[in-house]
């Protein structure tokens, strides 16, 4: 029998209203996005997710920075922040910062958690610092990485009961490929 939880329900429904916000860029997505990980918090340690538990402080505070970033002026006496594309290094970056924190965070797991897919936990946790990073300062390539993190995450959460959070990964799937290619029309 499939259990659903009142909290995962209504993280569920935050987190789909935070998404719908950042590809319009609309900054109230960044305070929803911090309700939401609170949220996730306390679901994913109760399921002994930790790296995603603890992802989701993460994710609250760089949301308290994100919203901070998308209302101040930009550089160059822009109303806003703008979208735009990382560099060929920043790209490089970004591929090296993903592949350096999936192994240090998976080995943080393995040998201080009592998690039973401390590998598996660590891969979406590593992508999504970089990802969340990314989306604070508008860059395209954000999507990119949350398509990554999406489907991984889905097999992760079937595994672990989380059915609901399964089926928002793979909304949010559909929700990262539109939220790619409505960016990359306002970035062109």
């Amino acid at each position: 029998m499939i259990d659903f939880s009142w909290l995962e329900i209504v993280a569920v429904a935050v987190s789909l209203a935070t998404i719908g916000c950042n590809i319009r860029e609309i900054h109230w997505g960044w305070p929803l996005a911090i309700l939401a990980s609170l949220m996730y918090f306390t679901l994913f340690w109760h399921k002994r997710l930790y790296g995603n538990a603890s992802l989701q402080i993460f994710f609250a505070v760089v949301s308290a920075w994100g919203w901070w970033q998308w209302l101040r002026p930009a550089r160059g006496g822009a109303a806003r922040l703008a979208i735009s594309r990382l560099t060929d290094r920043g790209r490089v970056g970004m591929v090296v910062s993903c592949i350096l924190l999936w192994p240090a965070i998976g080995w943080f797991l393995h040998a201080y958690t009592d998690t039973d897919v401390a590998w598996w936990d660590a891969f979406p946790t590593a992508v999504s610092l970089v990802a969340q990073f990314l989306l604070a300062r508008k860059y395209l390539e954000n999507w990119v990485l949350w398509l990554v993190v999406d489907v991984v995450s889905v097999a992760l959460y079937m595994h672990k009961g989380l059915w609901l959070t399964a089926v928002l990964y793979a909304l949010l799937f559909a929700f990262s490929l539109a939220g790619l290619r409505t960016w990359q029309r306002r970035a062109a």
